[in-house]
C-alpha cells in the first residue's frame, strides 16, 4: 500500500485525445482533467511530477496532474517534442526546422519558464535526435552539442555561452545525474584512430578525469548510474564484418569518474547485447546478451559477476524503483514473457507473466505494479493498457483505440515505502476480473509437427538450449550444432546440408558418386564396368575396334616396307631417321611436330566425342611402339664395323638423290611431302570407317587422294 494520500498515475495519448488515470486503488480518470478532443502530437510529465504538458496544433498547455487544472499556455505552434528541466522550472519545445524569408534557418529549439510562459532563449536545432538540452541535477548548468564543441550555459543567463568544451569529432554527450558536475563525451572511430570516451569535470575542462579507447564503435549509449560515479558505454557498429549479426557488433565498457578503474565487461556467450540497465541504488547493473536463448547476468559496480539467470528468449531488463525486484522480459518479436526475481532472496524467481504483444513496459513508482501497453504504429489492433502486480495478478485493463504513448507520473521511491516481507496482491479492479473471466486461455500451438511425429517426444535437435536442447555455436552468421563446424555459407569449406535428427550422410571417396554409381572421374580407374549404360558399352566397343584396326594396319605397313626394300623393317626406319637428322635436324623436327599436332588434334576430337581415356592410351602405346622399333633396328642387329674398313657406297633405290652439299633435293622434299599427305589421308579414311564424325576440311582432304597419287606417279 502506498503512503497515505499518495497515489500513482499514468497518462496516455491516442490519436484523438489525452487522458490521466489514477492508479491503485482507484483506477479511474482524473476528475478535474478535461480531456482535449483534438489532434495531439506529444505529451509528457516533468521529472519532479509537478507538471503535465501536451502539444496541439495551436499551442502547448501545462496542467497540474494532481488536480487537472491548466497552469499556463505557451504560444508555440506545431510543436513536435516537449521536455522539462529536472526540477520543472523550464520547459523546452522543439519544432520542425523551417527557413526564414532571408534564407536563414529558424530558431526552432525554444526554452520557456514553466510558471509564467516567458520565452527565455531560442536556438537552431535541425536534428530531432538528441534535440533536448541536458541539465545538471540542480538546474544550475545546461549543455548542448554543436559541431566539435559542447556549449555550457548558466540557467539564469541563457543568452551567452558560459563555458565551451572543445572535442574534435564529438557526437554524443551525457551529463552526470549525480551531485558531481561531470560530463562524458564520445568521439567515434576516425581515420584509423580508435573511438574514445572522455569524462571531464565541469567547468575544469583542461584535465581529463578518465577515458577509454576502443574499436568497433560507430555509435554509443552512455548510461550513468544514479550517483554519477560510473558510466556504462554500450557501443554498436552499423555492420558486423564477421557476418554473425545482421544488426552489427556490440560491446560494453565500464568507466569510473575517479579514473581508478575501467574495463570491458566480459560476456561468456557469443551474440549481440540486447539491453543494459543500472539498478536504482547504483550498486549493480544487469546485461541481457547472446544469441537466443539469451543469457542474463548481474554484475557489481566493478563488473564482477554476481548472479547468472537461466537462459531464455529475453531482451529486456528493468530494476524496480526500490532496487528490490528485477524484471527480465522478451518483447518485440518474442512472446512477451516477463520473469520477476527477488534480489534480497538470492534472485529467487517469483513468477512469470505473459504479456503478449507488449511494446511498452515500466515499473510503477510504488515498486509493486508493472505497466504494459500495446501501442501504434507497431500494432494497430488490441491497443490498450494493462497493470500487473509483481505476483503475476492482473490488476487493471483498459482498451484504447490507436494508443501512441503511455507513461507513469514520476514520483520518488521514498513516497512509497516498500514493506518487508513483500505484501500479497490486493483485490483486482472489475475490468481485470471481467477480462480474466471472458478471455479463454490460449493453448500454445507450438511448432508444426507432421502427423507421424505427433504424440512423441521432441528430439533434442529441435529443442532450444533453455529447454534442454543441444547448445548451438554461431559461425559466420549460421547456427550449427556443437562441434559440427561451419556450414560453408559465408566462407570456409562447404559441406552437405544436414537435417537434424536424420542419419548422417555417407562419406564418399573423392570422385565417387553417391550410392556407388559410375565414377565421377570418367571411365578410367574406379569405373564400374558392370553397370555401364548402353551408350557407354557401344563407345567402348568402337574404341577397341579402332585400336585393333590400327595395330593391324601398322603391322601390314611394316611388312610391306621390309619386303620392298629387302632389309629388316627396323633397319630401314632407323636409317631414314638417322640420315634425316644428319642432313637437316631442324626440318625433321618441324615435320615431326606438325605430324604430332595433327595426331594430337585428332585425339582431342576423339576424346570430346567419346570421353575416350582409351584414345589417349592408344596414342601413347603407338608412340612407345615406334620408339621401340627405332631402338631395336638394323644398327642394333648388325655386327660392329671396323672404322678402318672403307664402306661401300649405296646405289640404286637405296641411294637418295642429294645436292653437292649433302642436303636433300627439291624432288626428294616433294616426294616426302606427298607420302606424308597420303598417310594423313589413310588415317582419316580409317577414322571415317570406324564411324567417327569428321569435319568438312578433313572430308575435303580425303577427296584430294586421287590428285596426290597422280602427282606422286608423275614424280616417280
Amino acid at each position: 500500500m502506498a503512503a497515505t494520500g499518495v497515489i500513482t498515475q499514468f497518462a496516455y495519448r491516442t490519436q484523438k485525445t489525452i487522458g490521466l488515470i489514477d492508479g491503485h486503488p482507484q483506477y479511474s480518470h482524473q476528475p478535474g482533467f478535461n480531456k482535449p478532443e483534438t489532434n495531439n502530437r506529444c505529451c509528457t510529465y516533468s521529472p519532479d511530477g509537478r507538471y503535465f504538458s501536451w502539444a496541439c496544433n495551436e499551442d502547448v498547455k501545462i496542467a497540474n496532474p494532481n488536480t487537472g487544472e491548466i497552469v499556463t499556455t505557451l504560444p508555440a505552434q506545431n510543436v513536435h517534442e516537449i521536455g522539462f528541466s529536472p526540477r520543472g522550472s523550464y520547459i523546452i519545445t522543439w519544432e520542425r526546422p523551417t527557413k526564414q524569408e532571408d534564407g536563414g534557418a529558424s530558431k526552432n529549439l525554444k526554452i520557456w519558464k514553466t510558471e509564467t510562459a516567458e520565452h527565455v532563449v531560442a536556438f537552431v536545432q535541425k536534428s530531432q535526435s538528441g534535440w533536448n538540452l541536458q541539465y545538471t541535477y540542480d538546474e544550475k548548468y545546461c549543455a548542448r552539442v554543436v559541431t566539435n564543441t559542447v556549449q555550457f550555459f548558466e540557467s539564469t543567463n541563457m543568452n551567452e555561452v558560459w563555458k565551451t568544451l572543445r572535442v574534435e569529432g564529438v557526437t554524443e554527450v551525457a551529463l552526470s545525474p549525480g551531485k558531481n558536475y561531470s560530463v562524458a563525451a564520445f568521439v567515434p572511430e576516425r581515420k584509423g584512430n580508435p573511438a574514445v570516451v572522455k569524462i571531464f569535470q565541469v567547468p575544469n575542462f583542461d584535465d581529463v578525469l578518465s577515458q577509454k579507447s576502443f574499436y568497433k564503435a560507430d555509435r554509443v549509449q552512455l548510461k550513468w548510474n544514479a550517483l554519477g560515479t560510473s558510466v556504462l558505454v554500450f557501443s554498436q557498429t552499423d555492420a558486423d564484418k564477421t557476418g554473425k549479426s545482421y544488426y552489427g557488433e556490440t560491446n560494453l565498457y565500464l568507466i569510473t569518474v575517479a579514473g581508478n578503474y575501467d574495463c570491458r565487461v566480459s560476456l561468456d556467450k557469443e551474440g549481440p547485447i540486447h539491453d543494459v540497465a543500472w539498478s536504482t541504488d547504483s550498486k549493480e547493473f544487469g546485461v541481457v546478451y547472446g544469441f537466443m536463448p539469451a543469457k542474463t547476468t548481474i554484475f557489481d559496480a566493478r563488473a564482477n559477476l554476481i548472479h547468472q539467470l537461466p537462459a531464455g528468449p529475453r531482451n529486456t531488463i528493468l530494476f524496480s524503483p526500490h532496487a528490490r525486484l528485477v524484471l527480465v522480459a522478451g518483447f518485440g518479436n518474442l512472446q512477451g514473457s516477463m520473469d520477476i526475481y527477488d534480489r534480497q532472496a538470492g534472485m529467487k524467481k517469483i513468477c512469470t507473466i505473459e504479456a503478449s504483444n507488449a511494446s511498452v513496459c515500466e515499473w510503477s513508482p510504488d515498486g509493486r505494479h508493472i505497466l504494459t501497453a500495446t501501442t501504434s504504429p507497431r500494432l494497430r489492433v488490441d491497443n490498450g493498457v494493462k497493470i500487473w502486480h509483481y505476483t503475476g495478478e492482473l490488476m487493471y485493463t483498459v482498451d484504447l483505440d490507436e494508443l501512441y504513448h503511455v507513461t507513469w507520473l514520476p514520483q520518488s521511491a521514498s513516497m512509497h515505502p516498500l514493506p518487508n516481507p513483500l505484501p500479497p496482491a490486493p483485490t483486482p479492479h472489475e475490468s481485470a476480473l471481467t477480462h480474466v473471466a471472458t478471455t479463454t486461455p490460449k493453448k500454445p500451438a507450438g511448432a508444426y509437427r507432421p502427423p507421424h511425429a505427433r504424440n512423441t517426444a521432441t528430439p533434442l535437435h529441435f529443442k532450444r538450449e533453455d529447454e534442454g536442447g543441444a547448445a548451438h555455436i554461431y559461425a559466420n552468421g549460421s547456427g550449427t550444432s556443437s562441434g559440427s563446424g561451419s556450414n560453408g555459407l559465408f566462407g570456409g569449406k562447404g559441406r552437405r546440408r544436414e537435417v537434424p535428427g536424420a542419419a548422417p550422410a555417407e562419406k564418399l571417396a573423392p570422385g565417387a558418386a553417391p550410392g556407388g554409381g559410375v565414377s565421377l572421374a570418367g571411365t578410367g580407374a574406379g569405373a564400374d564396368e558392370e553397370n555401364l549404360s548402353r551408350t557407354a558399352v557401344k563407345n567402348k566397343k568402337k574404341r577397341e575396334a579402332a585400336k585393333k584396326a590400327k595395330a593391324e594396319q601398322l603391322q601390314q605397313q611394316q611388312a610391306a616396307n621390309a619386303a620392298g626394300n629387302g632389309t629388316p623393317q627396323g633397319s630401314q626406319t632407323d636409317r631414314e631417321g638417322r640420315e634425316g637428322n644428319e642432313r637437316n635436324p631442324h626440318q625433321h623436327h618441324t615435320r615431326s611436330k606438325s605430324r604430332n599436332n595433327q595426331q594430337g588434334e585428332g585425339h582431342r576430337r576423339s576424346k570430346s566425342k567419346t570421353g575416350g581415356e582409351n584414345q589417349n592410351h592408344h596414342g601413347r602405346h603407338h608412340s612407345e611402339h615406334q620408339q621401340l622399333l627405332v631402338r631395336t633396328g638394323a644398327d642394333s642387329l648388325a655386327p660392329p664395323t671396323d672404322p678402318s674398313t672403307p664402306q661401300k657406297r649405296q646405289t640404286g633405290q637405296d641411294a637418295e638423290p642429294q645436292t653437292p652439299d649433302g642436303t636433300p633435293s627439291t624432288q626428294d622434299k616433294k616426294l616426302r611431302g606427298l607420302h606424308k599427305k597420303l598417310r594423313a589421308i589413310e588415317d582419316l579414311k580409317q577414322r571415317l570407317a570406324n564411324g567417327e564424325k569428321l569435319e568438312d576440311t578433313q572430308l575435303k582432304k580425303i577427296r584430294t587422294e586421287e590428285q596426290v597419287r597422280r602427282e606422286l606417279d608423275g614424280l616417280a
